[in-house]
C-alpha cells in the first residue's frame, strides 16, 4: 500500500487528489495539508511513501517544504512529486533542485497521475524525462547558473568512469533501459551505477542529479544524445 500525503493550499483541489488516491488500488491517502509549513510537520509525523506537492502556497512554499522534509526525513526520505500549472514553471526547475523526485501538471488525467505516483513511488524519479529535459534546459541558461568549463567536472571526481557515463545519458533523457543498451549493460547495473552516483554526491533524487549534471557541464543544453 502507498502511503501519500497530498498538499494543496486550495480546498477543492486537495480533497479532489485525495478522493482519487483513495478510490485507487493499492493507495491510501495518509493526511492532507494546506501549506508548506503543515506538510513538513506532518511528513515527519506520519512519514508517508510519496508527497504530492503544491508549489505556490501562501507562507512555505512547496520548495521549501520540499527541501525541509528531506532534510529532517528520518529513514527512506518520501519521494516528492511536484504540482504545477505550467510545464516549464521555473518553481519547478527549483523544486528539482531541492531535491523533489520530479513534476506533473495539474490538469493531468486521473490514470497518469496514479502512475506518476506509482512511478516515483518504486524509484523512478525523472517521471516523464523529455518533459523534464526541456525544463532543465530552459533553466540551466540562465545569468546566475553556474558553469565549469568542458573537461572532467570536478564535482563529480569522486565517480567512476561508468558512472559518470551513465549519468550523462540519463541526464540527457534516457530512461535506464535507453541507457543500458547504449553501453551494452543490463538495465539493473544502470540502476545500481545511478544509485552509487546519487550517493556519492549526497543527492535525494535522480532528478536532482540530472539537474546537476547540467550545472556542472557534464551535459549541455541542446545536445545530442
Amino acid at each position: 500500500m502507498i502511503q501519500v500525503l497530498v498538499v494543496d493550499d486550495q480546498f477543492l483541489v486537495r480533497s479532489g487528489l485525495a478522493a482519487l488516491l483513495r478510490a485507487a488500488p493499492g493507495m491510501e491517502v495518509a493526511g492532507e495539508a494546506a501549506d508548506g509549513a503543515e506538510a513538513v510537520a506532518l511528513a515527519a509525523r506520519i512519514r508517508p511513501d510519496v508527497i504530492l506537492m503544491d508549489i505556490r502556497m501562501p507562507g512555505t512554499t512547496g520548495i521549501e517544504a520540499t527541501r525541509r522534509i528531506l532534510a529532517e526525513a528520518q529513514g527512506p526520505a518520501p519521494r516528492i512529486l511536484i504540482l504545477t500549472t505550467f510545464d516549464l514553471d521555473e518553481y519547478v526547475y527549483d523544486a528539482l533542485r531541492a531535491g523533489a523526485s520530479g513534476f506533473l501538471l495539474k490538469d493531468a488525467g486521473p490514470e497518469r497521475l496514479l502512475a506518476a505516483v506509482t512511478a516515483v513511488h518504486g524509484g523512478d524519479s525523472l517521471f516523464a524525462p523529455g518533459v523534464t529535459r526541456r525544463l532543465v534546459e530552459a533553466f540551466t541558461q540562465r545569468p546566475d547558473t553556474p558553469a565549469e568549463p568542458a573537461g572532467p567536472p570536478s564535482r563529480l571526481g569522486a565517480l567512476t568512469s561508468r558512472e559518470v557515463e551513465v549519468l550523462r545519458l540519463v541526464a540527457r533523457g534516457l530512461t535506464n533501459a535507453e541507457a543500458a543498451d547504449r553501453l551494452f549493460i543490463s538495465e539493473a547495473t544502470v540502476k545500481t551505477h545511478l544509485n552509487r552516483t546519487m550517493t556519492k554526491l549526497g543527492l535525494a533524487s535522480r532528478a536532482q542529479a540530472v539537474v546537476l549534471a547540467y550545472e556542472t557541464g557534464l551535459v549541455r543544453p541542446g545536445s545530442e544524445t
